[in-house]
């Protein structure tokens, strides 16, 4: 056990002091714009809203917001590309949030105002978020007022203060595959100040061979009140080291379904942030909020991958083109395996400082005679980046894992070169939105957002890389919604919103220079900005009747994006390039059904994406078995986004007492097409059900009890695919492997047992 980890074990079982009261259970809050602090009825919104307080995020054990989102959330999903649990990539109606800087990123995430999309590449580090934390989460669909990225929405995440929670609370969880979870937190209000502080530390072995991941994570919030202007300084440390080892040929999965195929695939992350932010209530109709913030992100990635390096003449090494490998010194690699395999170690380190604020007014007063609330505001987002690249040479063991020490590769063509990059992001937003209540019934909402991004590039190793971008674009949104009945609302909208190409993306443009997955830049072509127009309806509704109350909500949207950008395949193999591909299309229906009676609670949620291009192009896909002679296969309008399940439903039950709690979660997707196969020609991976289970009994002093098992019906199944090189690589396990299709396997049944103190 890490000395980190152990500590906070001690922490959560020798914890005690502070208030006695009972946490309160908060209640999830809809703000106007990414900024806490501007309120909006939901119910005038002419979007999609979906609301998770902090009882949500931990139904099924222990806090877990990501789980919570994909186990009930309409419309979103889990692709499990790296095969961690703390490393999904989240989907909202066929749109990302990845943690991969290779994935298109299409939604706007933010935690109490800051955004957590990463200046470098837009990814996404959800294991950096404290889930204790976190008092509520709100799901929107596309709103420009949120700023770049938000193409199909926005995901916003407000966290705990010691105004809204009090107490102590103690948790340790042990599990199968060496899973062990520690966590306290502790808030307390005194007079017109407050303070709230979380810390959580998690070890897990991993399920598969070679995948152990350490979490150490901490927040706290200071909090004071003046008058009518309240103040929060919110601080968050993390530090994750995670190890994901992503998706194994299909052969050697029916060998052996924990199997990794090379190895190690490491992210290591720290981070830290410092955000202040507050509210002041002029008067009743006026209050202003704004917030100011900087962060700092480290990450070093490692990633072992079989070489396609191989004997040629004169006893050196060459690639499959015939490329003699050279090191930084210029000078031939010899072949020092005498004949291999060889393997090659990509490793980058990424330096980010972030900083930036917002400021915006919230008027609630009449206008023409009617109620009306307007919010306007401006935000600045900037980023300064130290991004560094190298591959080694080594020897590949007979587990496929890398060894060392290896040579360092710098190749004259730059095709395999060493990488040392700075860029600056300069991320500008003017936004203002008004909601007028027209009558009792109906309401017109009005928005609009102009953004406007710098992205420099500084080559530190020559001049390939240098370039300077800027994008400009205004994007609006209006929408209607209207009141059928005190228990039914109709709502429809049209919204604009862009992104722009990041300092990753254009870094690797050029087909003729491709970079590795791990984003080994070299060239700098341009690249348009996507931008998505949405047009979405609906009827959502609250039903009381005695006991029972039933919400729904019926949701039909669609969403085209204009020069969208994807990671294509290269020729060469492990390698690629960004590039616009035209216009692609999201589009499809969400139901979603939530009943409660007395102790009893139930949900019922179905979701309809069809994501498709909708331009013809040629991708390259060397490992692709349906690929031409030339290795490329032709995409036409109308074949289906990789990694987006068409259909996915989701069940849950559930009952509560003041003392004992039952859930059981049930999802299934349908399969989905392979990375790699944009034309939709290879079969796609199996449709599945998984069903999750939890149950926690709390005595009177405080002390709780929780359990649960994950995929209680042992399900096989994987949520991500793409092709693999194995007819290059020797699997030992399977000798004459040859099918290229490779899949990212879903855990197995597992257990896990918890105690839970509250003084």
């Amino acid at each position: 056990m890490k000395p980190s980890f152990r500590f906070l074990v001690c922490v959560a079982l020798l914890w005690c002091g502070g208030a006695s009261a009972a946490p309160a259970i908060e209640t999830v809050v809809v703000t106007a714009s990414a900024l806490p602090g501007a309120t909006i009825d939901p119910d005038t919104i002419a979007a999609t809203v979906e609301t998770f307080s902090s009882e949500d995020l931990r139904r099924l054990g222990s806090a877990n917001l990501l789980r919570a989102l994909g186990d009930s959330g309409a419309g979103v999903s889990l692709s499990e590309a790296q095969d961690n649990p703390f490393q999904p990539n989240l989907f909202y109606r066929g749109f990302e949030a990845s943690p991969l800087s290779g994935d298109a990123q299409g939604l706007a995430v933010y935690l109490d105002g800051v955004r957590l999309n990463q200046p470098f590449g837009d990814a996404v580090n959800w294991d950096l978020v404290p889930d204790l934390a976190v008092s509520g989460a709100t799901v929107e669909s596309s709103n420009p007022v949120f700023g770049l990225n938000a193409l199909g929405g926005s995901v916003s995440l407000s966290m705990k203060n010691g105004f809204s929670w009090q107490g102590t609370e103690a948790e340790i969880l042990g599990g199968a595959f060496g899973r062990a979870e520690a966590s306290v937190q502790f808030g307390r209000e005194s007079g017109d100040s407050s303070l709230y502080i979380a810390a959580t530390g998690a070890n897990d072995d991993g399920w598969r061979d070679h995948s152990p991941s350490r979490l150490v994570r901490g927040f706290a919030d200071f909090g004071w009140r003046v008058g009518e202007a309240e103040l929060h300084l919110d601080l968050l440390a993390a530090d994750t080291n995670l190890t994901g080892n992503g998706p194994s040929p299909v052969e050697l999965l029916a060998v052996d379904r924990s199997a990794v195929f090379t190895f190690p695939d490491n992210t290591r992350n720290r981070y830290g942030l410092a955000n202040l932010f507050g509210t002041v209530q002029w008067n009743a109709a006026l209050s202003l909020q704004a917030n100011l913030y900087v962060s700092r992100f480290r990450q070093d990635t490692s990633n072992g991958d079989a070489s396609d390096a191989e004997p040629c003449n004169a006893g050196l090494l060459c690639l499959d083109d015939g490329t003699v490998l050279t090191d930084v010194n210029g000078n031939p690699i010899p072949d020092f395996l005498s004949g291999g395999p060889y393997a090659q170690l990509n490793a980058t380190q990424t330096k980010t400082f972030a900083f930036g604020g917002a400021a915006q007014l919230a008027w609630k007063a009449q206008a023409f005679g009617r109620d009306n609330q307007l919010v306007a505001g401006a935000a600045f987002d900037g980023g300064r980046t130290d991004f560094s690249a190298g591959s080694e040479l080594g020897a590949l063991t007979r587990a496929r894992g890398f060894e060392g020490p290896g040579i360092l590769i710098d190749l004259v063509n730059g095709e395999i070169a060493p990488a040392s990059l700075a860029s600056d992001n300069d991320y500008f937003g003017l936004y203002a939105a008004d909601v007028l209540n027209l009558s009792e019934a109906l309401s017109l909402s009005m928005s609009a957002r102009f953004n406007a991004a710098r992205i420099a590039l500084h080559d530190r190793l020559g001049t390939a890389l240098n370039g300077s971008h800027r994008f400009l674009h205004l994007n609006p949104a209006a929408g209607l919604t209207y009141k059928l009945s005190p228990e039914a609302t109709l709502y429809g909208g049209v919204s604009v919103a862009n992104r722009a190409p990041t300092p990753a993306e254009f870094s690797c443009a050029d087909p003729n220079a491709p970079c590795s997955l791990t984003n080994f830049f070299v060239a700098d072509p341009p690249l348009k900005q996507v931008v998505a127009h949405t047009v979405e309806a609906g009827l959502r509704g609250r039903t009381e009747r005695g006991e029972l109350t039933v919400k729904w909500q019926l949701d039909a949207y669609r969403t085209n994006s204009d020069d969208d950008i994807l990671f294509a395949a290269s020729p060469v193999i492990g390698r690629g390039f960004f590039r616009n591909i035209g216009t692609t299309r999201r589009q499809g229906a969400d139901l979603s059904l939530d009943l409660a009676q007395g102790p009893w609670i139930a949900s019922l949620s179905y979701s309809l994406v069809d994501a498709t291009f909708r331009s013809a192009l040629t991708l390259s896909s060397p490992d692709n078995p349906q690929a031409d002679a030339n290795g490329e296969i032709h995409v036409v309008p109308g074949d289906r986004l990789p990694s987006i399940p068409r259909n996915t439903v989701k069940l849950g039950l559930g009952y509560r007492s003041e003392t004992l709690a039952i859930d059981l979660a049930g999802r299934y997707a349908d399969g989905q097409y392979l990375r790699g196969d944009e034309s939709n020609l290879n079969p796609k991976t199996g449709p599945y059900f998984v069903l999750d289970a939890s149950a926690s009994y709390r005595f009177s002093n405080g002390v709780e009890f929780f359990t649960g098992i994950e995929n209680l019906l042992d399900a096989k199944y994987e949520s991500f695919g793409t092709f693999s090189p194995t007819a290059d690589v020797p699997i030992f396990e399977v000798p004459n492997a040859s099918n290229p299709r490779s899949l990212s396997p879903g855990a197995p049944v597992s257990a896990f047992l918890g105690l839970r103190v509250s003084l």
